[in-house]
């Protein structure tokens, strides 16, 4: 289903190195500490402003031209389709941030992987939510969990829909989907571009590097602000997970302004230490003369004029 062939298994010799993997520098790969989320400010999140905040991984709410509109919404405890087993948020539980929400206009999915579609967050989210954008298949798991079908829109690579004076994409990524044994690849995955009267925004969401990049910022870039995915790699999985080099190269390809790093800061998914990510991309983005920015969980971005953040290493703990 990807735009070329994408290697997503592995063999007998990888599942060994993956075991004896699994006990190598086990203190490295999440914080020694649960990762503190900054005090949400309020204000900026409900301002008209065009703002982004990050709450870990791929998780974030944005807000263009007034409208709130929620990325990948993941903000239960595990990533893992039950709670005694998988891995385990870095933070305290970020559910309880849904009551402090503003009604929100739209919820973008970019698949259904237990880190981006996560069961608690939707079921407490679906009464504050006007309307979910999601790629091609996934609107069953949204049904059976009692999102009324007229509040959903599924979408196929490259569809556009107009959204109350915002355009809204979905675009490829060269990924994989699935969220049992019996069931995968039958749901489409890609990233989403948002078009606001102020704001070109987008977000690759999961997905290896390949040349497609270049096709999305051929037509729809270049773009003020990139999100892009660039945690939880692997040498045995790069088809379908960019290295943190990848990721700056992307923007890059995709004609973004600025960039900032997802798919990281909230789970531990691979083997790699868990602030190595922003670490190697960081020095990219020097070397690219990339301009990254790296808020801290729960931080409030402004997306136009001269983008401020906390400028902090945070993350060294």
């Amino acid at each position: 289903m990807n735009l070329v062939p994408t290697n997503e298994n592995m063999g007998v010799a990888d599942m060994f190195s993956m075991l004896k993997d699994s006990f190598r520098n086990r203190g490295e790969r999440k914080p020694n500490q649960n990762l503190p989320i900054l005090k949400i400010d309020w204000d900026k999140v409900n301002s008209e402003k065009d703002s982004l905040t990050w709450f870990g991984h791929s998780a974030f709410l944005l807000s263009i031209d007034g409208k709130k509109m929620l990325v990948d919404p993941m903000l239960g405890f595990v990533a893992s389709p039950v709670s005694f087993v998988g891995s385990k948020r870095y933070s305290q539980d970020t559910l309880i941030l849904i009551d402090r929400l503003p009604r929100i206009d739209a919820v973008l999915l970019t698949h259904d992987h237990y880190d981006h579609l996560d069961y608690p967050s939707i079921r407490k989210l679906k009464n504050k939510v006007e309307h979910f954008f999601v790629p091609l298949g996934v609107s069953p798991h949204l049904l059976r969990w009692g999102i009324a079908k007229e509040k959903i829109t599924e979408l196929n690579w490259w569809e556009e829909r107009e959204f109350h004076g915002l355009t809204v994409a979905l675009t490829p990524s060269k990924h994989f989907s699935g969220r049992g044994v019996f069931n995968r690849n039958t749901t489409l995955w890609g990233g989403w571009v948002v078009l606001g009267q102020k704001t070109r925004f987008y977000t690759s969401g999961d997905g290896g590097y390949d040349e497609h990049f270049k096709e999305i910022g051929k037509k729809y870039g270049p773009f003020d602000m990139t999100l892009m995915e660039g945690g939880q790699y692997d040498r045995r999985w790069s088809d379908i997970h960019m290295k943190p080099e990848e990721s700056v190269q992307a923007n890059i390809d995709v004609g973004g302004k600025r960039m900032m790093l997802i798919h990281w800061g909230a789970f531990t998914l691979a083997f790699h230490p868990w602030t190595e990510p922003v670490e190697r991309a960081l020095m990219e983005a020097q070397k690219a003369d990339v301009n990254m920015v790296v808020p801290k969980i729960g931080e409030t971005v402004e997306l136009t004029g001269e983008i401020s953040h906390s400028s902090s290493v945070w993350w060294r703990m």
